[in-house]
């Protein structure tokens, strides 16, 4: 991965030469101590978190994960389909207690060593870059500790797992590419097949994954086989042939992992989905076949771009105009070009399907989204970084000039297509941790101020990479991406981090049947479906007008404003008692059966 690669700036004295087996000896335990570090700071992020929150997202990956543990299932028909490959991680956190705190405690330390892998991977990927063990040690944990890849991480969400797993399956590419050999073509394989059952941007990263072995595949065998074995050497010959095998070992895994992933997510649906899920493909095809929505899938492609760059402090700016110029360079070499290749083509196609597949919700976030390419944002922040450390002065002012253009640009498209409807939709915090910190407002998006506030940093980067000495300007730039990106993760978890067991929203004993109407809020049925793990919920429609079946201890109706708790439902058996509940503007009124077995404890 070298995307970035340039030679030294001139007038910069070598770095004296140091015994290398110690330098050596100590590069383990630095990794191991800064990925123990990594998985202490995510942890105190996520310290106050002990349920789901961002739902429906959340409840349903717990759902699967207890589904998959040997538990009972649940009815998410209408939702969005939450594939098994993440809920697979949190498997474990469900055969080890029966408690759902304790669970979602085990799911949060999940994330946190998932992600607090994304040091060493990081690392690896600045020496790839060209970058010195040691200004790329402490460069790598601090950009580790994006907001973008650890926000999420505090929630039971793909994001917080997705930019490990994307950084690991660039990087065994990369070293296929380079080398052909068999190892790094399977690894590649395995990572991009694993992707595609967590998520559909997996999905997408599979078919380049599949699109690059193919294309390498054809080269190798149908294009070059005669002409090289018969000019060249038995040597050059063998390097050939292991390159053909490593490629078709690849897309053997590519296919078999995708076999495998494809029935697990058969098996999710059929459980988890009786009804169908909401048909995000239909809506993408849709909209891919009228210019309204080619006009709408671009301008969201476009403000995911915005995001990238304003989520990195300017950094994924520079390392998008230095991706972008590689294939360009004449002397740039072919691994290189490839590389460079797959990593746009990847980054184009996750932001262009999954805005062309999102649905119109009425909310900011429709227009300028930075969670699909959460997955990649520190690729390209890291190879910006490279960019500026490895450039003379003009060319590091250039590849800033070009990542303010990419910033102002991005944003002056999706302000114009946009319009006013990014103050007068709906604003959700969630979707915006770093603008929210930039502009800090919580209750609206200020594109204008926190686009400028972007552009400011991106020249702050210019300006810290300047040093003289490469290892100061390394650890300048590390030193201020760490204090910015705690500062923006303290301030997006919010003030107050107290550590509080889940209240459950239903009333009545934790036993027997449960049914909540169809007609109650769809928020919280799905808000009623983590705490029950104890049945499956049914879902009927009418249940106010008949009674409680057989076995049936707890029911749910809706409360329209204006009627009293007690005429919620006329058909209840007379020894029935209820308890109303309010939320999200709308109320419920939860009915059960005292003559039903004590709660659990």
């Amino acid at each position: 991965m070298t995307l970035a690669k340039v030679p030294p700036r001139r007038g910069v004295p070598p770095s004296p030469p140091r015994p290398a087996p110690r330098r050596l000896a100590a590069l383990p335990w630095l990794l191991v101590a800064g990925v123990v570090a990594q998985v202490c700071v995510r942890l105190w992020f996520a310290r106050a978190r002990t349920g789901p929150v961002a739902d429906p997202d959340e409840t349903g990956y717990l759902l699967v994960a207890r589904w998959l543990a040997g538990g009972h299932g649940a009815d998410y028909s209408g939702h969005t389909f939450y594939q098994g490959g993440y809920p697979l991680l949190l498997v474990p956190a469900n055969w080890l207690s029966d408690d759902l705190m304790t669970v979602y405690t085990l799911a949060m330390a999940t994330n946190a060593l998932i992600g607090a892998a994304l040091f060493p991977l990081g690392y690896l990927a600045l020496r790839r870059l060209g970058l010195a063990r040691r200004p790329a040690l402490p460069l790598a944990w601090a950009a580790a500790l994006l907001p973008e890849t650890t926000f999420f991480g505090a929630f039971t969400l793909t994001d917080a797992v997705l930019p490990t797993l994307v950084l690991a399956w660039l990087l065994a590419l990369d070293r296929f590419v380079r080398d052909g050999r068999t190892g790094s073509a399977v690894l590649a394989s395995a990572a991009a097949s694993y992707l595609a059952s967590v998520h559909m941007r997996g999905t997408m990263l599979l078919a380049v994954h599949g699109a690059v072995l193919g294309l390498l595949l054809l080269a190798v065998v149908v294009v070059r086989w005669r002409r090289v074995a018969a000019a060249v050497g038995a040597d050059r010959t063998a390097a050939i042939t292991r390159r053909a095998r490593g490629t078709a070992a690849g897309l053997a895994v590519a296919a078999a992992g995708y076999a495998a992933g494809a029935a697990l997510n058969a098996r999710v649906k059929a459980e988890m989905y009786p009804d169908g899920a909401k048909d995000h493909l239909g809506i993408m095809t849709s909209r891919l076949a009228s210019v309204p929505g080619q006009e709408w899938a671009l301008s969201g492609s476009a403000g995911q771009v915005w995001y990238m760059i304003v989520a990195t402090w300017g950094l994924a700016g520079i390392g998008l105009a230095a991706v972008l110029a590689t294939p360009l360079r004449r002397r740039a070499p072919a691994a290189d070009r490839v590389m460079a290749a797959v990593l746009l083509v990847a980054t184009a196609g996750v932001a262009y399907s999954s805005s062309a597949a999102l649905p119109d919700e009425h909310r900011v976030g429709n227009y300028a989204y930075g969670r699909y390419l959460s997955c990649i944002v520190l690729v390209y922040a890291l190879v910006g970084a490279v960019a500026l450390l490895r450039s003379r002065t003009r060319r590091a002012a250039r590849l800033t000039a070009a990542g303010a253009l990419l910033l102002s640009g991005s944003a002056a498209w999706v302000t114009a297509y946009a319009g006013d409807r990014l103050e007068t939709f709906g604003f959700i915090a969630f979707d915006f941790p770093e603008p929210v910190f930039l502009s800090g407002d919580r209750t609206a998006l200020h594109m204008p101020e926190v686009t400028l506030a972007g552009a400011g940093l991106l020249c702050c980067a210019l300006l810290l990479t300047r040093a003289r000495v490469p290892r100061v300007a390394a650890l300048l730039l590390a030193g201020g991406l760490v204090g910015i990106n705690l500062a923006a993760m303290t301030f997006a978890m919010g003030p107050k981090q107290d550590r509080v067991r889940p209240a459950s929203p239903l009333a009545g004993p934790q036993a027997g049947g449960v049914v909540v109407d169809q007609s109650v809020y769809w928020v919280l049925r799905v808000k009623f479906q983590y705490p029950v793990d104890w049945t499956r919920i049914e879902r009927p429609y009418g249940q106010r007008n008949r009674p409680p079946a057989p076995g049936v201890c707890t029911v749910v109706l809706p409360l329209p404003s204006g009627t009293a708790p007690e005429a919620s439902w006329p058909a209840h058996p007379p020894a029935w008692r209820f308890r109303a509940g309010r939320a999200y503007s709308t109320g419920w009124v939860t009915w059960w059966d005292p003559a039903c077995p004590a709660a659990r404890r």
